[in-house]
């Protein structure tokens, strides 16, 4: 994200709770090799990562655990 959601739809965050998620990111670098090949790895029609070790899924729970 290059920076903070327009002005136009900050309302509409704070309405439905998810202001915060805005936030997440900032201040951290990030791994451009690591991204790309997750992108390499990724298969659209099932949804999931194929790597080395097997299918990798990410599930809404994850993402909860991780933020």
């Amino acid at each position: 994200m290059s920076g903070p959601p327009s002005p136009l739809i900050e309302n509409y965050l704070r309405e439905v709770g998810f202001w915060h998620v805005t936030n997440i990111g900032w201040g951290c670098k990030l791994d451009s090799k690591l991204i790309s090949a997750f992108i390499k790895r990724w298969r659209l029609e099932a949804h999931t990562f194929h790597l080395p070790c097997g299918e990798c899924t990410i599930t809404v729970e994850d993402m909860q655990l991780q933020l």
